[in-house]
């Protein structure tokens, strides 16, 4: 990795959520296409570019049966265990409503409502996510959606990933679509014969599905455009080279695009990485995917003090933070921009990924300066609601005709002053 002396220009931003032209004049072609032909274009692209040819693309209960039947009972177990922990983080976030009293019996209040209906894009084709089925559907759960569907690209024999349906048994969603790519987010958006729309789409996949979710938002809500993963670790003398390492290199596997970036305040501590990553990376299976990650986007930042690490890491905004100082608690409390944050030497970033019970769905590219990881208020929406009495209408009415006056819009004035006589008595 590169070693540098910390300026004041680092930036994680790659400009990659755009797309070229040619993508996403695919990606507009496949929404409209499937938008007008439905179940008919999602198979013509799902046998185009998935390489699938399927008469119902609805898994049955007899596929999810037989993953659950045949899945490994220890795997099972560690899954039903972090499901509970996501659950059991995301309970705490649910919200009530409120009412406020007002002199002479009016009030004002508002209602917490669940969306309808929400679709879950899972990656797959020849890898298999199931922490991501938790962590999109675990949170529409507890906000109380009623309806929930999951998608993902089936693999050249026709069937999801065990592990995805395993996830999804768990959780009793039995929903489940083998569609991906851009034609499942346009099916979602817009429904086909088969697969009524939702109000809302989450969760990850490639250029082609982030294009589209950006294509269709406005027609449905959508979590975020998520770009590449990122790591991002602040350290002092204390921490360890090798455990930093394995922890950048956790995140560089993902993609070669992915981002990983380490700001010390201690030179020696610098060099160990550095040659710890050289080390790790001739041993990790996805060698090639995580060096390219390293060369291009990794970078080991030298500050003078940890004053200026951690502006360093604020104008980063990182999507995963690691704090491994001597003081890691009061250190990651001057932290404002990160999507996530793991602090010490046994919060390595992994133990959110899977089972910490935190959400994984985190904000990439330098909008955790703005934006959250996806949680339960994802998955709701908030109704306004007002309840007048006549007096205090008869108290407020001609302050209110006065502000519409005021803004030229007569018609408002006079729906209020419409009320100041008894229909009856006329």
């Amino acid at each position: 990795m590169k070693i540098t002396k910390l300026s004041n220009s680092i930036s994680l931003k790659r400009q990659l959520e755009g797309g070229n032209e040619e993508q996403l004049k695919t990606v507009r072609q496949v929404i409209q296409d499937v938008r007008e032909n439905g179940d008919v274009a999602v198979r013509k692209y799902s046998e185009m570019w998935d390489g699938i040819s399927l008469d119902d693309f609805r898994v049955t209960q007899e596929e999810i049966n037989e993953a659950v039947a045949n899945f490994d009972e220890q795997l099972k177990q560690d899954l039903q265990e972090a499901a509970h922990n996501i659950r059991f983080y995301h309970e705490a976030q649910k919200r009530q409503g409120y009412k406020l009293p007002l002199p002479d019996g009016s009030w004002l209040a508002q209602r917490i409502i669940p969306l309808d209906a929400v679709g879950l894009y899972v990656p797959g084709g020849s890898a298999a996510y199931p922490s991501s089925v938790l962590m999109n559907v675990i949170p529409a759960q507890v906000a109380g959606v009623e309806r929930i569907v999951i998608t993902s690209p089936a693999g050249k024999d026709g069937k999801l990933p065990a592990a995805v349906l395993v996830a999804a048994s768990i959780l009793g969603i039995t929903e489940i679509y083998k569609v991906g790519g851009a034609q499942a987010i346009a099916a979602l958006a817009y429904g086909t014969e088969t697969i009524a729309p939702v109000d809302k789409i989450t969760g990850p996949g490639n250029i082609f599905v982030a294009l589209a979710k950006r294509e269709v938002f406005g027609e449905v809500a959508i979590d975020m455009i998520a770009g590449p993963s990122e790591i991002a670790v602040l350290a002092d003398d204390t921490a360890f080279a090798d455990e930093v390492a394995a922890d950048l290199l956790s995140q560089a596997e993902h993609d070669a695009l992915a981002c990983a970036v380490l700001v010390t305040t201690s030179e020696q501590l610098a060099k160990e990485v550095a040659d710890q990553v050289e080390q790790q990376l001739r041993e990790l299976p996805r060698e090639a995917i995580a060096r390219k990650a390293i060369e291009n986007f990794g970078q080991i930042y030298i500050a003078d003090t940890m004053e200026q690490a951690i502006e360093a890491i604020n104008s980063l905004a990182p999507e995963h933070l690691e704090v491994v100082t001597a003081n890691a608690e009061e250190d990651s409390l001057k932290i404002r921009h990160a999507g996530a944050i793991f602090i010490g030497r046994y919060s390595s970033e992994p133990v959110g990924d899977y089972f910490a019970g935190t959400n994984h769905v985190l904000p990439t590219n330098s909008t955790a300066r703005f934006a959250s990881g996806l949680n339960v208020d994802d998955f709701i929406k908030r109704s306004n609601i007002v309840y007048y009495s006549e007096k205090t209408w008869e108290e407020n009415a001609p302050k209110i005709a006065r502000l519409a006056r005021m803004e030229g819009l007569e018609g408002h004035a006079r729906a209020v002053e419409s009320r100041g006589w008894t229909k009856g008595d006329e």
